[in-house]
């Protein structure tokens, strides 16, 4: 099965989107800084599958931003607008995970951000913005989100982002949250 995409939209790179407090951008090199820091933390990735080595943590940065070329979707950068920082990363994408209940050639959101950018709504105000890309490029509907067990902020987020609770899951041996934002 192919993974979500938009043929129109591929072959190109993330749209510049900014808010009040934030700019969502392209990765660039930069980014890495912010994915090393996250990604080696263990309490931080914790819900994310944990602590990563610098070589997957690098893949993962690149996974994060290989989708816009192919897909026509993909992850942004987080970054403050008042000091240029990158605090995270949010966006769309199809892993084609091997999970149940299956998700393939759907799309997908997900959103990380340090824990020095929790508490302050940016995590919503970032969101918000990509879901508002995504509706407008691609209409109102379904997109999936799977969130770990005891990811209570990622779950009262998912919530006031329009995404409801569906029946849990499993993705890699273990037990997920499964999340739906209905068209």
């Amino acid at each position: 099965m192919q993974p979500f995409h938009d043929p129109e939209l591929r072959n190109r790179s993330a749209p510049r989107l900014e808010t009040e407090r934030l700019v969502l951008r392209e990765f660039e090199l930069r980014d890495v800084d912010y994915f090393l820091k996250f990604f080696s933390d263990p309490e931080a990735s914790k819900h994310v599958g944990g602590p990563s080595s610098r070589e997957d943590t690098w893949r993962r940065m690149l996974a994060s931003s290989a989708f816009w070329p192919l897909t026509g979707v993909g992850m942004w950068a987080v970054e403050r607008r008042d000091d240029g920082a990158t605090i995270g990363h949010v966006g769309f994408f199809d892993f084609m995970r091997d999970c149940e209940p299956p998700i393939v050639g759907r799309p997908e959101m997900g959103w990380i951000l340090a824990p020095k950018a929790h508490g302050k709504g940016l995590a919503s105000e970032a969101c918000r913005t990509a879901l508002d890309w995504f509706d407008a490029n691609f209409g109102r509907r379904d997109i999936h989100a799977m969130i770990s067990p005891g990811n209570d902020p990622s779950m009262k987020l998912a919530t006031k982002l329009g995404f409801v609770r569906c029946d849990d899951g499993v993705y890699r041996d273990k037990p997920q949250t499964m999340w739906m934002r209905p068209a």
